[in-house]
């Protein structure tokens, strides 16, 4: 009798378990995504609409299909929320080996696109954000709009300078920007300077504090580099 029982509980968990798998749908090129008027919009549309933030997906009812839809001030605000609380819990993105937390930072003069000059040799009392990229790297664009909304966070703080140093040259960034804003000052041909802290992997993001000593650095784009990337500049902002 113990041993029926048994088996009945292990049939009835492994069935649980198979419920549970049936129902996990990956989102990918091949999930059917719709938009209100149930029309099929192409994987890089609705990847495009979901990476501003502003839209969010939803099953349809008793289907593997999904409609995109706008969400509203309120439910973005909830979404932001439970994002935060879910990246403060994870692990900080790993570290550059271009870079070290507490030194000092070299700096150098840098000319943007539109012919802006920047004086990086001293940045004391500003707070300098880095971010070494190039138009053909994947984890470089996906994270653009995400890098967007951070920087706008901050767009009234005169003590706050964010930085984009592209491998690119002038043309075609010029070119990329058109399709793809980035609301970075973006600094062209910026190799020299890639090669100058060694960094060979892209993006690498680094953050200098008022006392012009580095704060964070990491390679890469994880769930959580925004989150650390923003956290690390309201830190320096209300450093004395």
């Amino acid at each position: 009798m113990k041993k029926l029982i048994a088996l009945i509980l292990v049939l009835f968990a492994l069935n649980s378990y198979a419920q549970v798998t049936r129902t996990v749908t990956k989102l990918d090129e091949n999930t059917v995504v719709k938009d209100g008027e149930g029309t099929v919009l192409p994987y890089a549309i609705w990847q495009k609409l979901m990476q501003t933030g502003d839209f969010q997906l939803k099953r349809s009812a008793g289907s593997t299909e999904f409609v995109v839809y706008k969400m509203t001030e309120q439910e973005k605000s909830v979404v932001e929320e439970r994002r935060k609380s879910m990246n403060a819990t994870l692990p900080k993105p790993r570290p550059t080996t271009s870079f070290k937390d507490g030194e000092k930072f070299s700096g150098y003069k840098l000319t943007d696109i539109d012919g802006n000059k920047y004086d990086i040799k001293d940045t004391k009392g500003k707070i300098v954000v880095l971010n070494f990229w190039f138009i053909n790297c994947l984890p470089c664009k996906q994270e653009i709009p995400e890098l967007n909304k951070l920087q706008a966070k901050f767009k009234d703080s005169t003590n706050v300078l964010f930085l984009g140093i592209a491998l690119d040259d002038r043309y075609d960034l010029k070119e990329f920007l058109k399709t793809t804003p980035f609301s970075y000052n973006i600094v062209d041909n910026g190799r020299f300077y890639a090669e100058r802290h060694k960094i060979t992997a892209y993006p690498t993001h680094v953050v200098i504090g008022k006392d012009g000593l580095v704060k964070f650095h990491t390679l890469g784009f994880a769930q959580n580099t925004i989150y650390w990337l923003e956290k690390t500049v309201k830190e320096e902002l209300s450093a004395p």
